[in-house]
């Protein structure tokens, strides 16, 4: 089995009060753009879209046919949102997208991520893999927050808000305008909206 080392490098920008994380990339195969949530299959920058401008298409480009990154760089920094994964190197064993068959290898290191943004209050999990492999990094293992809440953590002398919010993957069984109200929700409580 072959293992897969992350494609991308952590998106930390300096003023990020907030840490998003994902599992882990799709196949580039699947890719629309050299980013996170870069399959046209996957809704995160439509969800943003509507949470920020009540537009789902926000964040593509004018043909609608890929994203836009440069648009959503600029809104990340913007706004202080670090993007990355809980997973570093991974094994699929289905050679798909899909997080039931994705084996974690090597996590994130997440006092290292931390450390490059000071001012982080916040950290959600995209999705059960993400969430469940986030938990695991804790020295005492806190209780998965529910979906569109959080639970308190203290790492490194620091007290975080852990989120928990649903998978933007179409294979996630709610619709578009269900997941984006429970975003809405979370921007909404830790003030970024």
């Amino acid at each position: 089995m072959t293992v897969e080392v992350h494609p991308l490098q952590p998106f930390l920008p300096i003023n990020s009060k907030l840490l998003m994380l994902g599992s882990f990339p799709p196949p580039k195969a699947k890719w629309k753009m050299d980013f996170y949530y870069p399959n046209f299959q996957n809704d995160m920058w439509r969800i943003f879209g509507l949470v920020f401008f009540d537009e789902k298409d926000y964040f593509l480009t004018k043909n609608k046919k890929t994203f836009d990154k440069q648009r959503i760089v600029d809104f990340l920094k913007e706004k202080g949102i670090a993007v990355y994964d809980t997973a570093q190197e991974v094994i699929r064993h289905k050679g798909n997208a899909s997080d039931n068959f994705l084996e974690i290898v090597t996590p994130l290191d997440l006092k290292s991520i931390l450390s490059k943004i000071p001012d982080c209050e916040a950290i959600v999990t995209t999705g059960e893999k993400a969430t469940e492999t986030l938990r695991s990094l804790f020295p005492e293992t806190p209780p998965a927050p529910k979906i569109g809440s959080y639970v308190a953590i203290d790492f490194l002398n620091k007290q975080y808000k852990f989120y928990r919010m649903p998978s933007s993957s179409r294979a996630y069984p709610k619709p578009l305008t269900e997941k984006a109200e429970i975003y809405r929700q979370f921007f909404t409580e830790i003030n970024f909206l």
